[in-house]
């Protein structure tokens, strides 16, 4: 009975938002909803065109498919409520909610970062292999590939949701941020936060370290085969192949290892250290990073923009 008066916790959280600079919120507001439709648009065109083009029934095009899926989903579960936050200061949210889009943000976060190294095994298999590549690379292969990035990403999101809302936030319940970031929800915590700090170091290894380290790998040996190639044509084929994945593998582990550092410390009087940065941070990886992704490949493939001609032309001819 003492514990439960102890925990005192909370029916909901209030969402500060950018309630501390008033002058932003509309200027954000108008960018963050233009680019909440690029990523719709530019995302959602990207997977019909792997759908419905059989030319890019191929393994890289299904994983580009679920990338430009796992954008559309973690925007989706986050930036609505950023752009309602915007519109009304102090936006609440029930714990429940919080809770939801913890999860379903650390989910779609943590499968990217095993899909981006799924991706790169596929580059690799295509360029160092290529004559093994319809074998090792197999529908039986990539399916199941992609599949497991989903149920590893969706297992450690679900570890790290119930080690936070199982802690006592003592009635602490304002989020100085844009939305539920897992990262601003534990420094609420009332009672040291030390087994999630550890967790969360030990995840960011699994998610940061190990497919940093196995994508730079490959594209070490990815590289070294492109440079033995005689030609400078076909150099420059097989470099045009992986250059859109490396793109955007530095875009989003860069901002990844910038937003996932361990949670701040209070101050010495009990005040959570917050500012502008690290608000927009986890912004740009949660916004203009989904923009990017279907730009990057769309002007670096010509099967792509090929394909995506072909959609519009059928589209035409159809009305």
């Amino acid at each position: 009975m003492e514990k439960a008066n102890w925990s005192s916790p909370v029916a909901g959280f209030i969402i500060l938002g950018l309630s501390d600079h008033p002058g932003l919120e509309k200027i954000f507001f108008v960018l963050i909803l233009l680019m909440y439709l690029m990523i719709l648009l530019g995302n959602g065109v990207l997977i019909l065109v792997t759908i419905l083009d059989s030319r890019l029934h191929t393994p890289m095009y299904f994983f580009l498919g679920n990338l430009s899926f796992l954008d559309i989903c973690y925007t989706t579960s986050s930036v609505p409520l950023v752009l309602d936050g915007f519109l009304t200061p102090r936006k609440i949210i029930s714990f429940s909610a919080c809770a939801v889009q913890m999860f379903l943000s650390f989910t779609m976060g943590a499968t990217e970062c095993v899909l981006l190294g799924m991706m790169a095994f596929d580059r690799y298999v295509a360029i160092c292999n290529p004559l093994r590549y319809p074998v090792v690379m197999s529908k039986a292969a990539y399916v199941p590939m992609a599949v497991s990035s989903w149920a590893i990403g969706g297992t450690a999101s679900v570890v790290h949701t119930s080690l936070t809302i199982q802690l006592p936030f003592c009635g602490n319940n304002v989020i100085n941020h844009l939305a539920c970031e897992i990262l601003a929800v534990l420094r609420l915590a009332c009672v040291d936060i030390s087994i999630n700090v550890i967790s969360m170091g030990v995840t960011n290894v699994i998610f940061l370290g190990v497919p940093v380290l196995f994508i730079s790998i490959s594209y070490v040996f990815i590289i070294a085969t492109i440079l033995r190639i005689p030609s400078a044509e076909g150099r420059r084929k097989a470099f045009s192949t992986c250059s859109a994945h490396f793109t955007v593998v530095v875009i989003f582990y860069g901002t990844l290892f910038f937003m996932y550092r361990k949670p701040k410390s209070k101050d010495s009087l009990g005040q959570n250290k917050e500012d502008l940065s690290d608000k927009l941070i986890p912004l740009f990886y949660g916004v203009v990073t989904p923009m990017l992704n279907p730009i990057i490949y769309s002007l670096r493939n010509k099967d792509v923009k090929s394909a995506v001609r072909n959609l519009m032309s059928q589209k035409c001819f159809t009305r």
